[in-house]
C-alpha cells in the first residue's frame, strides 16, 4: 500500500466516476483501477462496487476511505508545509460557501493575498449540507456558511463567527420609488413587491419562506435562482427587489441601489468560518483561519 493508492481512493469518492477520478489523479483509467484493484489484494478486501462503471463503495470501503481521507490530508499537509519551507507560504487554499451568508469574501481573500501573495484560492459554492460532508472529508479546506454552532462544537471543528447584522431589502429607487424611505419593512409590506431570491434548496430561502408561512403570505417571486449575480442584475434592470442579509455584497455591488432594514427574527443559524481541528487541520487551512479571525476582530474594533 502506498500513498498514491490512497490518493486514488480519494478522488474516486470526490469525483464518482472512474475516468473522471483518472483525470484527477492525472493517470489513465486502466492505471487508476488496476492500482485500485492492487490495493484490495493487498488488504484482503473488496472496497468498491463495481459492474462496467462506478457504483459506490462497500462497507469495508467506506471504513477504510475513512482512514485515508485522514492520511491523504496528514500527507498533503506535510507537502504544504515542506514547500512553504523553501518557497514561503504557497499553494491553492479550497473553500467552500453557501451564497448570501451575511460575509462579503473577496475582501478577506485579498487581505490574504496582500501578505501571501504566492498562495491561490479556489472557490467552489455549496448548499449547507454538502459543505458539512465537504470539510468532514476534506475536500474543502474551509467553510463558509451558515452554521449550527452546537454541530461545529460536536464536531470539534475551530469555528470563527460572523456578526449578524440583519436583513435588508434591496431595490432600485427609479423602478420602486414607493420605497424611498429609511424606516425598517415588515413581510406584509413586501408582500406585494415582486422579489428576487434564492432558490428554494437554499438555507436563506427556507428561513424566508418559513415567516411567509408563519404570516400566511404568499409572496410574488419573479426570480428564482442559485446565482447571485443574477440576482443582482434583476435588480439593477429592476425585475424585483432582492432580500439578503446585511454584509454579503460589497458597497460596490449595491452602486445605484438602495437598502431598507427588514424587521424579521434573527436565523436559527449563525454564520461562521470553519476549519478542520487543530492537529487535522492543513498548515494552509490554519494560516487562512488565523487570518480570517484576526480579520473579523479588526472589523469589529473598527466599529
Amino acid at each position: 500500500m502506498d500513498i498514491k493508492q490512497l490518493i486514488y481512493l480519494c478522488n474516486l469518492e470526490r469525483e464518482r466516476h472512474f475516468g473522471r477520478a483518472a483525470e484527477a489523479s492525472f493517470v489513465s483509467q486502466p492505471t487508476l483501477s488496476m492500482r485500485l484493484k492492487n490495493l484490495e489484494r493487498e488488504l484482503g478486501l473488496s472496497l468498491i462496487n463495481r459492474n462496467n462503471n462506478f457504483v459506490g463503495f462497500t462497507a469495508e470501503g467506506e471504513r477504510v476511505l475513512s482512514w485515508a481521507r485522514e492520511i491523504v490530508s496528514v500527507y498533503q499537509g506535510l507537502q504544504l508545509e515542506v514547500d512553504s519551507l523553501i518557497h514561503g507560504v504557497s499553494g491553492t487554499l479550497r473553500i467552500g460557501i453557501v451564497p448570501q451568508c451575511s460575509f462579503a469574501l473577496a475582501p478577506l481573500l485579498k487581505a490574504i493575498n496582500l501578505d501571501y501573495p504566492q498562495l491561490d484560492f479556489r472557490v467552489a459554492v455549496h448548499s449547507a449540507d454538502r459543505l458539512l460532508e465537504a470539510l468532514s472529508s476534506h475536500t474543502v479546506d474551509a467553510g463558509i456558511c451558515f452554521f449550527e454552532l452546537a454541530t461545529l462544537h460536536e464536531l470539534q471543528f475551530q469555528s470563527a463567527t460572523v456578526a449578524d447584522n440583519g436583513l435588508e431589502l434591496i431595490f432600485h429607487p427609479h423602478f420602486f420609488p414607493q420605497l424611498a424611505d429609511s424606516e425598517p419593512l415588515s413581510l406584509s409590506e413586501i408582500a406585494v413587491l415582486p422579489l428576487c431570491l434564492a432558490e428554494p434548496s437554499r438555507y436563506f430561502r427556507r428561513y424566508l419562506d418559513g415567516h411567509f408561512r408563519e404570516q400566511h403570505i404568499q409572496p410574488r417571486i419573479v426570480l428564482e435562482t442559485a446565482s447571485v449575480f443574477h440576482l443582482l442584475q434583476a435588480v439593477q434592470v429592476g425585475l424585483g427587489c432582492l432580500i439578503a442579509p446585511v454584509g454579503h455584497l460589497l458597497p460596490e455591488d449595491l452602486s445605484m441601489l438602495t437598502t431598507r432594514p427588514l424587521k424579521l427574527s434573527r436565523m436559527l443559524r449563525q454564520t461562521a468560518i470553519v476549519v478542520a481541528e487543530v492537529g487535522l487541520c492543513t498548515p494552509l487551512a490554519q494560516l487562512f483561519f488565523d487570518s480570517a479571525a484576526a480579520y473579523l476582530a479588526e472589523g469589529l474594533d473598527n466599529l
